[in-house]
Parts: C-alpha cells; sequence; structure tokens
C-alpha cells in the first residue's frame, strides 16, 4: 500500500507499506512478494495514486515480480499525456490480464494504447443487491424529511466539478425552493496532502456568495457501504457533474 506523508492504521493483515515517492521501497515490496511466493499480484491503477511521473515509481515493483500481474485499471485516459501514455502502456506489457469496468475502457485499451484483445478482461461494476426503500423513510433517518434531495458522493477533488452543481442551485430553488444540494465524501487525500482543505473552502464560499448555503450541505467523512446506500435511497435525484469526459470510465465515483 502506498501512502504520502502520513500513516494509516491498516489492519495486521496488510504486511507491507510503500511511501509512495521512495523508488527503492517498491524495489523492496517486489522482493518481499517474490520471496513469499505468491500466486499472482493484483494491481489496483489509478492515477495520482503512485508516485514518480504520471505514477510510473510502480513499475520499479512490476518489472522485478516473478509471478502473473492482474491489473484493474480504475480510470482510463483517451487523451494521456505522453508520459501516461508510457508509463500506462508499461504497465499493460507486463500485466497477464488488465481488467476495465466498461466497455468504453476496453474500446480505449484498443484503439488508444493497441493493448491486445486477449488480454483485456471485461467485468462489469455492478450494484450491490438492495432492497428498496422509500425514499421519504431514509430522508426522516437522515435528517432530510421534507426535502428534494439532489446527491453527490465520492472523494472530493476539483475534477468532479462540484462547483458546476453549486452555480445551478439558484435556478433550480426558483421552482423547487425546497431543494437541498447533498455533497457527501471526504477530500481527496492527495489533494488534502497538496493543498489542503483548499478546494473544499472554496466551494463553500461559493455556496455563501450565492446565498444558498442552506441548500447545500457538505459531509466530509468516509461512509461504509450501509451508510452509503442509505443517502442513495433518499436522494430524488444523483448527479455527476464530472469535468473530465475520462471519469465516465472509471469504475466509480471516487
Amino acid at each position: 500500500m502506498c501512502i504520502r506523508d502520513r500513516i494509516y492504521d491498516y489492519p495486521p493483515v496488510v504486511r507491507f507499506q510503500i511511501e509512495d515517492d521512495r523508488v527503492e521501497e517498491y524495489a523492496r515490496a517486489a522482493d518481499y512478494l517474490n520471496s513469499s511466493r505468491f500466486e499472482a499480484v493484483s494491481l489496483q491503477h489509478e492515477f495520482g495514486i503512485f508516485g514518480g511521473p504520471a505514477g510510473g515509481h510502480i513499475m520499479g515493483l512490476l518489472s522485478r515480480l516473478t509471478m502473473p500481474i492482474i491489473t484493474t485499471l480504475h480510470t482510463v485516459l483517451a487523451a494521456p499525456t505522453g508520459t501516461q501514455r508510457d508509463v500506462f502502456e508499461q504497465i499493460i506489457d507486463v500485466s497477464s490480464k488488465v481488467v476495465v469496468m466498461s466497455k468504453k475502457g476496453r474500446d480505449l485499451l484498443k484503439t488508444v494504447y493497441e493493448a491486445p484483445a486477449e488480454k483485456i478482461e471485461l467485468i462489469s461494476h455492478g450494484i450491490p443487491d438492495y432492497p428498496f426503500v422509500e425514499p421519504d423513510q431514509a430522508k426522516s433517518l437522515l435528517g432530510f424529511a421534507g426535502k428534494a434531495v439532489i446527491l453527490t458522493f465520492g472523494l472530493l477533488s476539483p475534477n468532479k466539478g462540484i462547483e458546476v452543481m453549486i452555480d445551478a442551485m439558484p435556478a433550480i430553488l426558483k421552482t423547487r425552493p425546497d431543494a437541498v444540494y447533498v455533497v457527501l465524501g471526504a477530500t481527496h487525500p492527495n489533494l488534502i496532502a497538496q493543498h489542503g482543505e483548499a478546494y473544499r473552502e472554496s466551494l463553500m464560499q461559493r455556496a455563501r456568495d450565492l446565498g444558498i448555503t442552506d441548500h447545500v450541505v457538505f459531509l466530509n467523512q468516509f461512509v461504509d457501504q450501509p451508510t452509503l446506500l442509505s443517502f442513495i435511497s433518499m436522494c430524488d435525484v444523483y448527479v455527476t457533474p464530472y469535468l473530465n469526459d475520462c471519469l465516465l470510465y472509471t469504475s466509480r465515483c471516487v
């Protein structure tokens, strides 16, 4: 697991950690995996997790492994930079299989990165099997009774486009004065490391400037799956105002 200027309280099952900007630790991790004789390695790849230009430090681990690598790609960029493409193609090359969660992601791997079709596996993301809950019941439990609830959830970062939705709220309130926009999720840890809570604070200031603070609710927290499903159950509209088309090809809202 990778960390950036912070320590996580992992359970005992986590046996090895990597400081993401220290190249030598990726090599040490590879030595540990090889010596432990694991049958395969599952890499969860997302931009911004691994150190080095475009996360290239991860190759210090992958290139040394002696077992098959199965890589799950959480984001497939349609227009990568040169460095992003180079690192991405190296990861694809050393992987025995690459897993995507959408047909669009599979198409991009073939057309943009020329990945071999036989190496790509499509496993649709799916949704939890959860019984229907009346929205009014969930609203009462979560403190939003009598409101028309608009919801966005996931780790907060600028590419999520939350400001677009905030800017739309005054127009929405003209016809639905009972509307409330709920932004559920902690700030992305990489953003915290670089800029603190500046982005969240700018969004809150935006709501104040528009005079709609009573209609925009920020819940700065991680939530477990049952709690998240309760929030989804209560919302009348779920919005994903992403600024980057590539986020539509990711495995989930993060």
